[in-house]
């Protein structure tokens, strides 16, 4: 059984779709409004403090815990679906995360669709590798990260670096990714009834946004479960086993392990979608970021 803490997600969520139902016609600012209130469900991480970076390369936000090595870090790619969210509403769920794994984290403000369709969201995301590696970071001190549609950025920014032929970074951790812009999940269907936020018309709506007019459902870089994984670093993944998108992380792990891969899957029972948001909160979201980031210090030599 879920943790009564850990329910007040459900909850939240339960709140977000019926105010989505109840107005179909919601405009974009609104809709992203109510995607911006999840910020509230962490708590704050303790002895983590934050720096905004505005440059010509790149804007977000640094998460710097106490005591934190210099020369290595995170780079967090934040969920919303590509059309929502912020660095403000996961700074919380990255600091927490970035404490964790005893390393700063850089979670990145990339433009969102449909003002900005794929792929300006993965050259957003090349743009801040590029731009970590001029301020002296290597790509061995170096992870990305990602939630929902920021672990697809994860996961596609890294196969963009690999086909320019660039350094790339030492592990990825995702949780809960959003790969299959074809929506044709099986757990969709089957696990529609326990997921509070995810269901076919939603993921319809954002991926339509996230495509725009010239996107392909079955390009690589924006379903990876179309890609060629060969060469890509270690691979962590967190997912509930209740959460409609349980059947992207099964065959994510799937085809990166047949690719060579080292994966490892970490499967959660009655959890929903991201329950790390619960951060500080639910002891479910505390020990799955403590297990992505005991699996992550080694990738980082940190001890």
């Amino acid at each position: 059984m879920p943790s009564t803490e850990s329910a007040a997600l459900k909850a939240h969520y339960r709140s977000i779709t019926d105010r989505l139902a109840a107005n179909p016609e919601m405009g974009l600012a609104a809709m992203r409004s109510i995607f911006e209130e999840l910020a509230v469900q962490a708590a704050e991480p303790e002895d983590v403090t934050y720096a905004e970076v505005d440059t010509e390369e790149v804007r977000g936000l640094w998460c710097v815990p106490a005591g934190a090595p210099a020369d290595k870090a995170i780079l967090y790619t934040h969920g919303g679906g590509f059309v929502g969210n912020t660095v403000h509403s996961h700074r919380k769920v990255a600091g927490h995360l970035a404490k964790a794994a005893g390393v700063r984290a850089f979670v990145l403000d990339y433009r969102l669709a449909p003002e900005h369709p794929f792929p300006a969201q993965i050259d957003d995301a090349v743009a801040a590798h590029q731009w970590l590696h001029a301020q002296g970071f290597s790509g061995a001190d170096l992870a990305v990260a990602g939630d929902s549609a920021g672990g697809n950025l994860a996961i596609s920014s890294v196969l963009k670096l690999r086909d320019l032929g660039e350094e790339l970074p030492a592990a990825i951790v995702t949780v809960s990714p959003w790969l299959d812009m074809e929506l044709v999940g099986k757990t969709l269907e089957s696990n529609a009834d326990n997921d509070a936020l995810i269901s076919l018309g939603v993921v319809t709506m954002m991926s339509q946004m996230y495509l725009g007019s010239d996107g392909s459902a079955t390009d690589g870089l924006a379903n990876p479960l179309h890609a060629d994984f060969s060469g890509i670093p270690p691979l962590h993944i967190t997912v509930s086993e209740a959460e409609a998108l349980l059947s992207d992380s099964e065959r994510l792990a799937e085809r990166a392990g047949q690719a060579g891969v080292d994966v490892e899957l970490r499967t959660v029972p009655d959890q929903q979608h991201v329950f790390t948001f619960m951060a500080g909160r639910a002891p479910e979201a505390d020990a799955a970021i403590a297990a992505a980031a005991a699996w992550l210090r080694p990738h980082l030599a940190v001890n």
